[in-house]
């Protein structure tokens, strides 16, 4: 009987701390329903993505794009020599990533109470087609930074959150699993099971008050209002910096934001002064009147003559790879591997192989010619390989199981096989099999030829 008063006693307690009380008064009710509640683990995602994707407009990073990006040689070989277009595409890119974000926030600010909040969509598309800035959300160099530093500890707390009722679940689990089992048994250790229950009982309790705490600290009893309102001025001031880098419109950016990140080269010899990457085109003018984002929408669809246009760019990315692997290290390639890999290449580049294979003797015994393959093989690795691993980043940090997570790099499409040219591309891949096929036989002839001699040597001893 004392057994089954205690049981009820525990059973109890977890019944009741795991109850939310919630005032009945009309304005208590009203505060619970305008905060974000499970939310923040979303919107803290957003501030995520927000905070990086101001970092990557930080003038290094800019003049990175500039300096290094657009002038990859692989990219100038097989994407394109023109840096206008280039410097486009990182734009359009860019932009878009911006239009994603801010249709989640166009989601979530139909629960804001504030009605210029609420008809933020408009807003935004007003401000990116006019560069009309209604509500003054564009922020300062200071208040922008004052205002990622408050993002970032919201979503360092956020993150903690997350973790503490993680942990909390896994408690209250065990907690019932170690009642079952002890109200279940018919000879009980009494002593040690009940010991094991008021611990998980004290540790559940701690628990929750950590787990009340980062409540009260992080986004999740923030109003829609504040958080939205902070989304709203971080990307309304990332969109615009954004324009002045990319020379679209007039500046709309305050003074203390046109730094030296929007820079050009000039003939002054003491570096850059401000002004954007690039100046807009005559037909860039004429794309205006279809919206900014339907704009840069329409740029990022890849023209008929990429890898991109034919859904081949992730699987030619893979394959160089596996090229580059096999030409590293050609001894360590058996047969099979070799038929693999064959049995990967599309059919236009297997006509092209089987043209330059045609021909061409079984012997690869030339030390020489071996050699002078791996230089020229070596070279073409230099600038289309990092396009082909670069091509694997970015799509896996775009992946489904990636999309909660911060990006790692900043890659962008342009610095991939995406828009890369496919006759060159494949004429490339194709050099490539052509010189890993005589390597790889001279690799096959010298081994065989070592074990031979070996082999005659111990006869003869």
């Amino acid at each position: 009987m004392a057994l089954e008063t205690w049981l009820i006693k525990v059973k109890k307690t977890i019944s009741n701390t795991a109850k939310i009380s919630i005032p009945k008064n009309s304005k208590a009710s009203k505060h619970v329903k305008s905060t974000v509640g499970v939310l923040s683990f979303e919107i803290a995602g957003l501030m995520s993505k927000l905070l990086h994707l101001w970092t990557s407009l930080s003038d290094k990073n800019v003049i990175r794009l500039r300096d290094e990006s657009v002038s990859l040689e692989g990219v100038r070989k097989i994407v394109s020599n023109d840096e206008s277009f280039l410097l486009g595409l990182a734009c359009a890119e860019i932009a878009e990533n911006v239009r994603l974000l801010a249709k989640y926030i166009s989601r979530i600010s139909t629960r804001c109470q504030d009605s210029g909040l609420q008809c933020f969509d408009r807003w935004f598309n007003e401000f990116a087609n006019s560069g009309h800035d209604t509500h003054g959300w564009v922020l300062s160099s200071k208040e922008m930074e004052a205002k990622n530093k408050k993002m970032d500890r919201y979503v360092t707390i956020t993150a903690t959150l997350y973790k503490e009722m993680e942990e909390l679940s896994t408690v209250e689990n065990s907690l019932r699993k170690c009642l079952k089992e002890y109200g279940s048994s018919s000879c009980p250790s009494s002593s040690i099971k009940e010991q094991k229950i008021i611990d998980l009982q004290q540790k559940l309790f701690w628990q929750r008050q950590e787990v009340k705490y980062l409540k009260e600290r992080s986004l999740w009893n923030r109003s829609f209002d504040m958080v939205v309102s902070m989304a709203v001025r971080s990307i309304f001031t990332i969109l615009a910096r954004i324009k002045l880098i990319f020379g679209i419109g007039p500046s709309i950016l305050p003074r203390s934001l046109s730094a030296s990140a929007t820079v050009h080269p000039t003939e002054n010899p003491n570096g850059f002064m401000s002004g954007p990457l690039k100046n807009p085109s005559e037909e860039e003018n004429k794309d205006s009147r279809f919206g900014f984002f339907e704009s840069n929408t329409k740029l990022l669809k890849p023209p008929a003559s990429t890898l991109g246009a034919a859904a081949l760019a992730l699987h030619y990315a893979n394959l160089i790879i596996i090229i580059e692997k096999m030409i590293k290290s050609p001894q360590l390639v058996g047969v099979d591997a070799r038929d693999d890999l064959y049995s990967m290449l599309p059919n236009s580049i297997r006509s092209s192989l089987r043209g330059r294979l045609k021909g061409v003797g079984f012997s690869a015994g030339d030390p020489i010619l071996a050699g002078e393959w791996r230089t020229a093989l070596g070279r073409i690795l230099g600038w289309l390989s990092p396009l082909a691993h670069n091509m694997i980043k970015w799509q896996s940090e775009r992946s489904f199981e990636q999309q909660n997570l911060l990006p790692k790099t900043n890659v962008l499409l342009l610095q991939t096989l995406f828009f890369a040219n496919k006759d060159k591309t494949e004429a490339a891949i194709t050099e490539l099999l052509v010189g890993l096929n005589y390597i790889w036989r001279f690799e096959r002839e010298m081994t065989a030829k070592a074990l031979f001699e070996c082999s005659n040597f111990n006869v003869q001893s």
